[in-house]
Formats: structure tokens, sequence, C-alpha cells
């Protein structure tokens, strides 16, 4: 059955959504009224995951350590490379992001004036129409039906919201747009009006939120499509205290789990550059260039458009900046090990920017990203099955899921898809890696690392195993990966709870159980391509 949502879930989601609307509203409403080479993502897991077995070969020696430690190289594209003669690039990052985080903290807006500024600031134009209104006042519908209106600020500090002016994702996904004459976006938003499998959202002739219009194939399986409408039902929750200070607008939204619109980076940029200069693009003279691919979406100049080698460094490397580290165009091996990337090998990109929804994007998309509350939780209950940290006893990197990602059959490249190698890493027990331990003091050099076999440490770190039985795989493959892994018993809120370390990856697209594990008391590893729609709020 469907929840009626917490005040606190709405909190949480409704800023970035009714602003993102309201941007998307305005757009259309007021101009319509005339007004390095790169190199493969490391596995950072030897520098957290807590103890390993003593073994004679784990003893690091300490000798030749220099009055002064070196600093580490910051690529430009994102990944930090280890310098031996540095201190553990942990300490570093970790104090990096608590800088960051205080800094976005002191630097918010404490009062309406200070928000038009710092949008302005940040954005290079005015805040949307209705951002007073939403700043100053927000209405609150209760129980009885009785409407309660209080001060924005208020609001803010009644109800802790830290930071009121991150719409760094929403800026950069709307601001496309702008480039377009809206009548010529407003006939791209009636032709997807129409496009199958979508759901139009919006204000119907009384101003109430409904599902305006539905366009799905039909259903060749046992399910029904229209169960895909349960995200529709979330945002309409989620505006409904709001609705009545909703202008007129009508939003195309895609209802699966992935992305849809593949960019073409010359086509962006011509809008962006249209945007930028307060004009319109002509969308009759854009010349078509040759195909790319997935690599349409990347500048001419990237690493990836100019097929520069892979060359991966001898040293580790760790992540500092996780947008940068996600983007193909700056790591080009992402397309050959994503599942996304994976299933459709040579894609042709749109041609034109189209304004549609979904609940993820990669760098390479041009999908408008959308709040949702598809498998959030408030808390985790009961608490008992989230101890607090120190008493969370087992210490290794804990991941159970289904084999999601693409279509597993004997003509598909599923093997070097991102779940199936993350299992077969976590479990190879050949061979030896390079480890840094972490238990080294911060003043004392980090080394080049020393060579651990894998039959000791991947067991002393790693739970991760798939759970359940084989999905979305032909009938060929389908005993070959039942063969080919062992399949353990699904793991609940009681069972991960026991671990301090528990990783997120993704399936088909992006994973919902991120807001869920942030909750709890665990230290959380995220490995994906599609940068949330939150992610710009945790990050400096």
């Amino acid at each position: 059955m469907y929840r009626r949502l917490s005040a606190r879930e709405r909190r949480f989601v409704v800023v970035p959504l009714i602003s993102l609307v309201l941007s998307f509203v305005l757009y259309c409403r007021e101009y319509l009224n005339g007004s390095i080479p790169t190199k493969s993502v490391p596995n950072i897991a030897s520098s957290a995951f807590g103890r390993v077995d003593p073994q004679p070969v784990c003893i690091p020696s300490t000798s030749g350590k220099p009055d002064v430690l070196l600093p580490h190289t910051y690529r430009d594209d994102g990944l930090l490379e280890v310098n031996p003669d540095g201190g553990h690039p942990i300490h570093e990052l970790i104090e990096l992001a608590n800088a960051r985080w205080r800094s976005k903290l002191t630097r918010a807006s404490k009062t309406l004036d200070d928000a038009v500024r710092e949008y302005v600031r940040r954005y290079k134009r005015r805040p949307p129409k209705g951002f007073d209104k939403w700043y100053e006042i927000v209405s609150c519908r209760t129980r009885q039906g009785l409407i309660n209106v209080r001060s924005r600020w208020q609001y803010v500090q009644e109800n802790n919201v830290q930071l009121p002016d991150e719409y760094d994702q929403i800026y950069k996904d709307i601001e496309p747009f702008w480039g377009y004459h809206p009548l010529d976006l407003q006939e791209l938003q009636n032709e997807q009006e129409l496009h199958t499998d979508t759901f139009t959202l919006g204000l119907n002739e009384t101003d109430q939120l409904e599902i305006l219009a539905v366009s799905f194939s039909p259903s060749t399986n046992d399910w029904n499509p229209y169960d895909l409408l349960v995200g529709a039902r979330s945002i309409i929750e989620l505006l409904r205290d709001v609705e009545q200070d909703l202008p007129p607008f009508r939003a195309v939204i895609s209802p699966h789990d992935n992305p849809s619109l593949l960019s073409d980076y010359e086509v962006k940029k011509i809008a962006l550059d249209a945007a930028s200069s307060k004009t319109y693009m002509d969308t009759d003279s854009i010349a078509i260039g040759s195909p790319h691919g997935w690599l349409s979406g990347c500048s001419p100049t990237s690493p990836a458009r100019q097929k520069s080698p892979e060359k991966f460094s001898k040293r580790k490397s760790f992540i500092y900046d996780h947008r940068k580290a996600m983007d193909p165009c700056l790591h080009p091996n992402l397309l050959e090990n994503i599942g996304e990337f994976l299933a459709h090998e040579n894609p042709s990109p749109s041609h034109r920017m189209l304004p549609r929804f979904a609940y993820c994007a990669t760098l390479l998309h041009h999908d408008i990203q959308i709040p949702t509350l598809i498998a959030w939780v408030d808390d985790i209950l009961p608490r008992s099955h989230d101890p607090e940290w120190d008493q969370k006893l087992d210490e290794r990197l804990a991941w159970r899921g289904s084999n999601t990602g693409m279509w597993h059959a004997p003509n598909t490249r599923w093997q070097e898809a991102q779940r199936a190698r993350l299992v077969d890493l976590a479990n190879e027990l050949n061979g030896t890696v390079k480890v840094l331990l972490s238990s080294s003091p911060e003043d004392v050099r980090v080394g080049q690392g020393i060579e651990i076999p894998k039959g000791k440490i991947n067991p002393s770190v790693f739970d991760i195993a798939f759970a359940g039985d084989p999905v979305g795989c032909h009938e060929e493959t389908c005993p070959e990966l039942r063969q080919r892994y062992e399949w353990r018993k699904r793991q609940g809120s009681e069972e991960t709870g026991h671990f301090k370390y528990i990783l997120d990856v993704d399936g088909n697209a992006w994973s919902s159980r991120f807001k869920r594990l942030i909750t709890s008391n665990s230290l959380i590893f995220k490995a994906t391509v599609y940068p949330e729609w939150l992610a710009a709020l945790s990050s400096g």
C-alpha cells in the first residue's frame, strides 16, 4: 500500500523539487510573455576497511621518513595520485571534506536578500518567479485541512534547513533550455508528451496536481505498466502542500530507472552559449556532425574524443572529486565496465535538447533530474537493527544484491559490468594486491605500499556476494551464472546493521538504497556514474 510521507521526508526533497519546477516554469511563462591522461579509478578499500589479521608480510618499514612530508598530486580528472613521500592521503581527504562542509555551512544565506544575492552570484541570473514567496512564506496544510502561514526563514530555522542556497544540479540541468526560443521549447514539450513510456504531471483546470497524460507501451510481460506511476504519486504527495502556489505547468517524466537522452556535445554547447549571451539558438541551422556513439556527449578536446591511450599509473590513487571521477569523457574506461554503457555500445545522440525529466542521468545525458522518494526511509527501524559505530562487530565491507546492470546473454558483455566485476574482485584468491596501511600516524610517510596475498586480505575485508537467484539472464546464461557464483541469502537491515562498512553500487541505473544506507551508523562507500539530485548538497 502507498503510505503518506512524513513531514521530515517532505522537507528534505521539497526545496529542490519546487525550485526545479519553478525554474522550469519561469522559462516557459515569462519569456512567452515577452519579457591529463586518464587512469583507472582505484580500489581504495585497502586504506579504510579495518583490521587485517597480522602477517609478517604486513609489517611496514618506517625507514626513510622525510623531515617534511611531500604533497600528493591532485589531477584534473578528479583523482589524487599518491606521493609515497607524503602522509596517508585519507587523513588529508577527510580534512579537506570537513573544511568544505564547514565553509558551505558558514556561507549559507540567513535572509531572503542574502539568498537572492547568492543566487545571482552563482548563476548569473535573477532567481525564478516565486522565489520570494517560497523563501518568505510557506503554507502548511494541517490534518484538519487548515492552512498555517509562516515566515520562510522562521521555517528554515525551526526545521534546521542548513543549505538554503544549493541549486547547482537544477541549474546544470535547466541552463541549456534558456538557449531555446520559448515557442521552440513549447513545441518540443508537446512532442515529448506523446513519447512512448512517459507520463505528464501538472496542474489541471482547477489548479490541482494531477497526472495529465500517460503514454505507455502495452506490456508484453505479466506486469502492469501502470505500476510505474508510483513515482508520479510520490511527486504529487511531495508538492501537495504548495500546489496553491504553483503556476500552470506540464512536466514530461520518464518512469524508468535509466536515463534516455544522450547529449550531442555540439548541440548542447550551442544551447549553453545562447543561454549565456541571453539569445536563442537557431534550431533550423544546427549542423549534424558525424556520430560518435557514447563519445557524442564529450568535447572534441576531451581525453575520450582524443582517443588518448589509457595509461595506468603504478602509484595508488584516491578520488577527491566524485563528479569528475564518474565522467566518461575524462575516464573513457568507464564505457567498458559499466552496464549502462555496455548495454548500448553505439547509441545515437539526440540532436535537440529535449525537456524531459528522469530519476537519474549520467554526465553524458541531459535528462532533467527530479527528486524521488523511491525506497526512502526516514530512519532505520527498529533502532536495534542499527547499533552505534563502536558496537558494530563486523569490520568487513558488506554488499548483497542481484546481478542487475544489463542483460546477461551469450552475446552481451555482462562479465565486464560493474556488479559482476565487483563480486569477482572481492572473491579473488589468486595473486597479490598492493596495500597502503591506514594505521600509520598522519606525520609518517605512506610509502609505496606492501604486497599482500589476495587469499589473505580479500576474505578479511570483504563480505560481498550475489543474493537470491540469477535475474535478467538468457536461458543459456542463467545456469552459467548459477555455477560461476556463490548465491547467498539476502540480508535485511538486522544483518547489515552489524557491518561497519557497506558498499552501494549501481544496478540497472542509480541505486535507490543510498538514502537508507546513509541514514545508518555505518560508513557507506558509493560507486556510481549517476550524480544524484542530492549530490550537490554534500559537496563543497
